[in-house]
């Protein structure tokens, strides 16, 4: 089962002004997120919503299980993003 992946208009901005070496390996490590989500994904204690680690950024991504979906909120480095 393949989970679509959706985007915030704020993490695409974010996605769209990172290195473009950083954006293809997040968007590389997405593509195997979708196939099998809850291999890759890690509970954020705190909020409904799970974490992506990928290098030194975080991704904050919401999944609907009725609708396949993986919602991206949020992309940020390490240390920022735990401080939102």
């Amino acid at each position: 089962m393949t989970f679509t992946i959706e985007w915030h208009p704020q993490a695409y901005r974010v996605l769209r002004k990172l290195p473009q070496r950083t954006t293809r390996r997040i968007l590389l490590k997405l593509d195997f997120v979708a196939k099998e989500p809850f291999r890759y994904l890690e509970h954020y204690e705190g909020k409904a919503v799970y974490k992506l680690r990928i290098g030194n950024y975080r991704l904050l991504v919401d999944v609907n299980l009725q609708n396949n979906l993986l919602l991206v909120q949020l992309i940020d480095k390490r240390g920022c993003v735990y401080k939102r």
